[in-house]
């Protein structure tokens, strides 16, 4: 007489603990010096062309020297004092935004506080950059000139709110926020993300099989040989 057949028994669901999801603004911060650095750098490169469009748009006039001063040739805008500093404005605000997108996009593995930092910082020298050089090309008269009657001379490039200098920094800042807080993945993309689940690499459900997880594309209880439960088997 044959033995009743035991059941078969099925082990618990392989599935590892459950982590947090979440990412943390500073996991492999030290990784991610290097690329923050990088953009400090690029940035600050950048307020050349920054500073040429900077004189290139700003609004001058030209004054004829006479014996009693300087005299203003054609209409002179009341706006002319404040002109530079609104221009000046825009192009930072254009730098920016360009800023705030590449860094995004460009690092995108390596999204996080450091490369934040670094965009404001980096934005911020860019406008410094374009600030100096900007008021360097675009020089007033001196006063040898100013003292030769008859001579023409034309208004300098000058910035005269520093707290336009902080424009850029600002939109570079809040467009990568921005970013951040509709990104539809958690982790940001980031190439050191951990799996949700706390898996290992390489390891995913065995297709078909409940409670079984395949590593290298194996199932579990097949590596040596084994039936893949965890119970005897009539």
């Amino acid at each position: 007489m044959s033995e009743p057949s035991q059941p078969q028994t099925v082990g618990a669901p392989a599935w590892p603990p459950a982590r947090a999801a979440g990412w943390s603004g500073l996991r492999g911060w030290r990784a991610d010096l290097r690329p923050a650095v990088l953009l400090v750098l690029g940035l600050a490169l950048s307020g050349l062309p920054a500073g040429l469009v900077w004189v290139w748009l700003a609004p001058r006039a030209d004054f004829t020297v006479t014996a009693d001063g300087p005299q203003p040739v054609g209409e002179v805008s009341p706006e002319l004092p404040v002109a530079d500093d609104s221009i000046f404005v825009l192009v930072l605000l254009g730098l920016g935004l360009l800023a705030g997108v590449v860094a995004w996009y460009g690092l995108r593995r390596r999204r996080g506080v450091p490369v934040l930092v670094g965009l404001g910082l980096g934005v911020l020298a860019a406008g410094t950059v374009a600030w100096q050089l900007g008021e360097a090309l675009g020089r007033g008269p001196t006063a040898d000139q100013l003292a030769e009657v008859g001579r023409t001379v034309t208004t300098a490039v000058r910035l005269e709110a520093l707290a336009a200098l902080g424009a850029g920094p600002f939109l570079a800042v809040l467009v990568y926020l921005l970013a951040t807080v509709f990104a539809a993945d958690d982790e940001l993309d980031r190439c050191d993300a951990p799996d949700p689940l706390g898996a290992a690499p390489g390891a995913w459900p065995a297709p078909g099989v409940p409670g079984q997880v395949a590593v290298d594309g194996v199932p579990s209880g097949r590596h040596s040989g084994g039936s893949g439960l965890d119970g005897p088997v009539s």
